[in-house]
């Protein structure tokens, strides 16, 4: 792959009708960086990848270069009738064209060795062939397919039978197979197990193009990240840190650190220039009535004050307007996690859940005996692993009462309430606010306020959750959950698409509520720090 490729953000403006995402970004990635994308959620990781794909049209400056852009759909772009090889033949599909173009250029260039035209077509499709490593294409798909764990599965599969997990997987695999120049990754690491998160980190580590991700895995953000870009508020915008996301941690305390003192030495500065314009350049140093014999020469020495003082006076005018015009912002107060994740339950442990053999045709092999204690310091602490198609988020449906298991039984305590924070969040009705739901939620019954909860930003309460992102919306469905918190609160995938602040002071929270939780995670993170209970899950 060509050590010139670049693709390049120049001046870049997007908004959105009620807010301002970029303005004035200028980015350069070249041959060879892989650079992820943080910050808190909703601040555009998702829209500049979409801008960088040329998916969003910006409101100015433009997005040059990145020659073969390949960008990974969230959502297969294929019918539902259409069958796993389709998916791995359409990625396919043009690399076998060039080689059949070659086939049918070097043909043409032997009966005619003198065809400039020919020979022009042909040195343009052996340089797409070569950075797309063309003739490599059949074994990277089937490379490709067994790291993500897609090799098991009938080809002649339909894709509207295989899980959410599975088209994920599907989709990516679709993209690592075609080999683009450029990778745009949104949330790669969603669905995949250690294996494959494996095989992604080798795969995207040894590429010679550009990769831009974003993503909620710091150990992944480690492996893979030759750059961090920094989305969140800073007094220069976007801010690109050199390293991988451990170092950018480090950068971005001191960054932090400084704006907030620089913020408040210009806060001093600027009450000292008030008070000089104000009080101090006003007054005399020496003063008094003038004696009758000393009148000429008051005259004189005070007009020469007065002239000094109107000086003093403009040069403190011109240093405040100066200082107000160029004055760093205040920082933003970031969002703090301060929610109670479950109900109190009391000293006394009891049983709130009992599972006992249950198991759902093709997705959930038997389980023998789980129980769900709450209370005391025996309220339960469980970690659900198990590679994909495990049936993790089959369990937690089961224990929140949304499938019923087709052998075995799984027993609810009475007056126990249960809440599951789903992968896919789904609202009724997304032209309501969070506000509006929240507010439903509670149904006059006495609770913290929305904002207070450190999930919703002030700035989106009142706007559409519809028009929110993946990640601010799976903050709304958590303010939503507690806001009458459950006595056993189950989560699936809790980190998947939230922010990596939130995501820590989420996993500091569970370590004290006191109902039990109960959560599936493939967070390799979030898993390395877990100390309570772990249940593994055999495939099904």
């Amino acid at each position: 792959m060509s050590s010139s490729l670049s693709l390049r953000v120049h001046d870049l403006s997007f908004s959105y009708p009620d807010r301002v995402v970029f303005d004035g970004l200028n980015l350069t990635f070249g041959a060879g960086s892989r650079v992820g994308l943080v910050g808190e959620n909703g601040v555009g990781k998702s829209t500049l990848l979409r801008l960088l794909a040329r998916r969003e049209r910006p409101r100015a400056g433009r997005v040059e270069g990145g020659g073969d852009i390949g960008f990974l759909h969230q959502e297969l772009p294929f019918p539902d009738t259409a069958r796993l090889s389709d998916v791995v033949d359409d990625a396919l599909a043009e690399i076998r064209r060039v080689l059949a173009e070659l086939d049918v250029l070097g043909q043409r260039l032997h009966d005619r060795p003198d065809d400039s035209e020919a020979l022009d077509a042909y040195g343009r499709a052996l340089e797409w062939a070569l950075a797309h490593q063309a003739w490599d294409a059949d074994r990277r798909a089937e490379l490709v397919c067994d790291g993500l764990g897609l090799s098991d599965i009938d080809r002649d599969r339909p894709i509207s039978t295989l899980s959410g997990g599975q088209r994920c997987r599907l989709a990516l695999a679709a993209l690592l197979i075609r080999s683009p120049e450029t990778l745009l990754l949104d949330e790669p690491t969603n669905h995949l197990d250690d294996d494959a998160l494996d095989f992604v980190q080798e795969h995207l580590s040894a590429t010679s193009g550009i990769v831009v991700l974003s993503s909620h895995d710091r150990v992944f953000l480690d492996a893979v990240c030759t750059d961090i870009v920094d989305l969140d508020p800073a007094p220069g915008g976007p801010t690109r840190y050199g390293g991988a996301y451990s170092e950018y941690l480090a950068h971005k305390r001191a960054e932090r650190a400084r704006w907030e003192q620089r913020y408040a030495e210009e806060r001093k500065r600027l009450d000292q220039l008030r008070h000089a314009v104000r009080v101090t350049a006003r007054r005399v140093a020496s003063g008094g009535a003038p004696r009758d014999n000393a009148k000429m020469a008051y005259d004189y020495s005070g007009g020469r004050v007065q002239k000094q003082i109107s000086r003093r006076v403009r040069a403190a005018r011109q240093q405040l307007s100066e200082l107000e015009r160029n004055r760093v912002r205040k920082p933003p107060a970031p969002l703090r996690f301060a929610a109670v994740l479950t109900d109190e339950v009391g000293d006394e442990p009891r049983r709130a859940l009992a599972v006992r053999d249950a198991a759902v045709a093709g997705r959930l092999r038997p389980v023998p005996a789980l129980d769900v204690h709450i209370g005391g310091e025996s309220a339960t602490r469980l970690l659900v692993t198990g590679g994909n198609g495990a049936g993790k988020s089959t369990l937690l449906s089961l224990l929140a009462g949304r499938l019923t298991p087709s052998r075995g039984t799984v027993e609810r305590a009475q007056g126990v309430r249960v809440g599951l924070l789903e992968q896919d969040v789904r609202f009724a009705d997304p032209k309501r606010t969070p506000q509006q739901l929240y507010d439903a939620a509670i149904r006059g019954r006495s609770a913290p306020s929305l904002t207070s909860l450190g999930l919703v930003a002030p700035r989106e309460l009142n706007r559409p959750v519809g028009t929110l992102s993946v990640g601010q919306r799976r903050r709304v469905a958590l303010a939503l959950l507690i806001a009458r918190p459950p006595h056993v609160l189950l989560l699936d995938e809790p980190t998947n698409h939230i922010s990596l602040t939130l995501t820590e002071e989420l996993c500091e929270a569970l370590d004290t509520t006191p109902g039990a939780v109960v959560l599936a995670s493939h967070d390799r993170w979030l898993r390395r720090r877990w100390d309570g209970a772990e249940l593994a899950l055999p495939s099904a």
